[in-house]
């Protein structure tokens, strides 16, 4: 079985063909070129784009029988239905499956991104043979994918697992909805950098913005830069706060961090994992592990991907 995962982010959209190796492991067999979103103003041009994405896959892979595509944002996975997508505009209440489905003539499964980075780890990734996991993505801003009793857990209208809003402190930052101190108002990509360049400058440092991202101050950690160590230090125990009230309500073997900030390390991991041990009690920890996500960028092609293919051999996702 074939099936097309497509990534919609932000910055681009991605597409991939999966098919499974002779072990029955997935694997991205071919990708197309990316497609920069800010290019295109609104769904309809976006839209006719993909659609040419997926043929031009489809003429290279005969035998794709479905398609999975996740977004940032809200989405009613029941009826295919795009609430928004995060920093896209244009995308208010748009029914993109059915869109999708009938341009390409092929079944569409749709997502959030975050419930299909979670699905792939909990398939094949780290969180492989787990009845329960939590997946979560540290990006631009902060999601989450739940894995309760070996399916994905959407709630009542598909939009659980918004980690990134939750509050860490109730006194915090204002948070976009009205919520005050929503984790990703402190530890999102260009959250981390504004506060690395604001911590240097007072340190005496100044530093660019482009010397302040979370790879280059991960990088500076790693050399023992005290700056760079605490600021991460800090980021943990923040994400460490939210992760401990999720395990204290949910359980879960696993918890899996993905995402271009986890890239950051040991750095990010070890501060990470001694104050989420701290702050939970032994029974919790007993069989808990906290685990780096298997797949990297293509995560989100790969956990698509794999929703459709499901959907399709299943009847549902």
């Amino acid at each position: 079985m074939k099936t097309i995962g497509i990534d919609f982010g932000g910055t681009s959209v991605k597409l991939g063909v999966l098919r499974a190796d002779a072990m029955g492991v997935p694997e991205v067999v071919d990708v197309a070129p990316a497609i920069p979103t800010a290019e295109y103003d609104g769904p309809e041009p976006m839209l006719v784009r993909i659609r040419e994405s997926v043929e031009l896959l489809r003429d290279r892979h005969a035998g794709v029988c479905a398609i999975g595509v996740g977004v940032p944002g809200f989405v009613d996975w029941e009826r295919g239905l795009v609430y928004g997508l995060t920093n896209v505009p244009g995308w208010r209440l748009f029914p993109l499956r059915d869109r999708l489905a009938k341009m390409t003539r092929l079944p569409v499964c749709l997502d959030n991104d975050a419930n299909a980075m979670a699905y792939a780890e909990w398939r094949f990734g780290a969180g492989a043979g787990c009845r329960s996991m939590v997946g979560v993505t540290l990006g631009t801003g902060v999601g989450g994918g739940l894995i309760l009793d070996g399916s994905i857990f959407r709630g009542f209208n598909s939009l659980a697992g918004e980690i990134g809003q939750m509050s860490i402190d109730f006194r915090g930052k204002d948070g976009p909805y009205g919520n005050f101190g929503a984790l990703e108002r402190y530890v999102g990509h260009h959250r981390v950098t504004a506060r690395a360049q604001a911590r240097y400058a007072e340190a005496g440092r100044p530093r660019s913005q482009s010397d302040c991202t979370p790879d280059r101050v991960a990088a500076a950690a790693a050399t023992g830069d005290p700056v760079a160590i605490k600021l991460w230090q800090d980021v943990a125990r923040e994400l460490a706060t939210a992760l401990a009230a999720i395990v204290w309500l949910l359980n879960p073997e696993k918890v899996v961090v993905g995402g271009g900030m986890s890239r950051a390390g040991d750095v990010l991991f070890e501060p990470l994992r001694r104050s989420l041990e701290s702050q939970l009690d032994g029974p919790f920890l007993e069989g808990f592990e906290l685990a780096a996500a298997r797949f990297g960028p293509e995560a989100g092609v790969v956990g698509t991907a794999l929703l459709a293919a499901d959907a399709v051999g299943a009847g549902a996702a």
